[in-house]
């Protein structure tokens, strides 16, 4: 079937090609009759007319696509996330590809490079471990790319993050005012900078305050319900058993709360709990929990503002954004010290 062009468009409204061309990409001004906007519009859609959108990349060296890499599109920080950034990209005249990299260094480098081939015009990039060596890459190639929720300390890169340190210790200090004294910080084992500030944050938080029988439990991020099962299990059955948990992710929380609902363990009664994000898993739960709410919408919309300054203005200085974080407090965390 033949291709219906500009010129098809310009024939059957019995009008210029180059008007034509100035209705549809929506350059109309004063000296083009609403007349004629009009028969163009109406030859366009009886003719049902699409843009050539490869040769008006050509033109422009443009495509209008952006690229975001998640770590996990499953969780519901980074689905929630995914929708508030395509949002805005088409705000801006953008189609938005997204990609998950489930953690996976290799993964996350085969979607870098499907990304770069597509000739995005830049990407929104959550980065994985030991991915320093294909964000360099990126560099050198001079695609523009934004980092969100985490960053690497060996790239020097535009990003947005949250107050990670922050947050955490007043996460910390929230259950030892409440009179929590055997805290278990429940984390990833992992090399992130953005995880490792908030267990960092809360073994300082503990020494500041003189309290020494609170422990962490690192999970892997490949077998979360495994490490978090045999971890509580035992946990549980020494002679100074957690009295307050502090989980460093949604996923940690809910597997988490699965294995202490199976335990037949009372929350706040037995334990007080006390989670980082949100997911709608936590309605499910009887009470309602403590928990660190992320800005999703200002990282959504902060990401795009800030990847389409760079793509459209070259050299601008780095730009390091941090955003505030919120405790939110449910019973989960109701104290029964003081």
């Amino acid at each position: 079937m033949k291709r219906i062009s500009i010129k098809d468009v310009a024939l059957k409204a019995g009008v210029s090609i180059a008007s034509v061309s100035y209705v549809l990409n929506n350059k109309i001004d004063s000296r083009i009759p609403q007349e004629t906007i009009d028969k163009v519009k109406h030859a366009a859609e009886e003719l049902n007319y699409r843009p050539n959108n490869i040769a008006k990349s050509l033109k422009t060296q443009r495509t209008h696509i952006i690229g975001l890499v998640v770590a996990d599109i499953a969780n519901p920080y980074f689905s929630q996330l995914a929708r508030i950034i395509e949002d805005e990209a088409n705000k801006l005249g953008y189609t938005l590809l997204i990609g998950s990299s489930d953690e996976n260094v290799e993964k996350f480098e085969a979607l870098i490079n499907m990304f770069a081939d597509r000739q995005a015009d830049g990407l929104i990039i959550a980065p994985v471990e030991n991915s320093e060596k294909c964000l360099l890459k990126l560099q050198k190639q001079k695609i523009p790319f934004v980092l969100i929720d985490r960053y690497l300390s060996g790239v020097e890169a535009d990003s947005i993050q949250i107050n990670n340190y922050d947050i955490s210790q007043k996460v910390t200090e929230h259950l030892i005012n409440g009179g929590y004294k055997n805290i278990l910080l429940v984390a990833y084992k992992t090399e992130l900078q953005h995880l490792l500030q908030r267990t960092q944050a809360f073994l300082n938080t503990l020494e500041k305050h003189q309290i020494q029988n609170s422990q962490v439990l690192l999970a892997d991020k490949d077998y979360i319900d495994r490490d978090i099962n045999t971890g509580l299990e035992n946990m549980l059955q020494n002679a100074v058993k957690p009295d307050s948990i502090f989980f460093t992710s949604n996923k940690l929380a809910v597997s988490g709360l699965k294995k202490l609902t199976q335990l037949g363990i009372n929350i706040p009664q037995d334990i007080a709990v006390a989670a980082f994000d949100e997911t709608e898993a936590y309605e499910l739960f009887p009470v309602p929990l403590t928990y660190v709410k992320q800005p999703l919408s200002a990282i959504g919309t902060t990401a795009v503002k800030m990847l389409n300054e760079k793509i459209n203005i070259k050299n601008l200085p780095l730009q390091n954004v941090t955003l505030h974080a919120e405790l939110h407090i449910g019973q989960s965390t109701k104290s029964n010290h003081i």
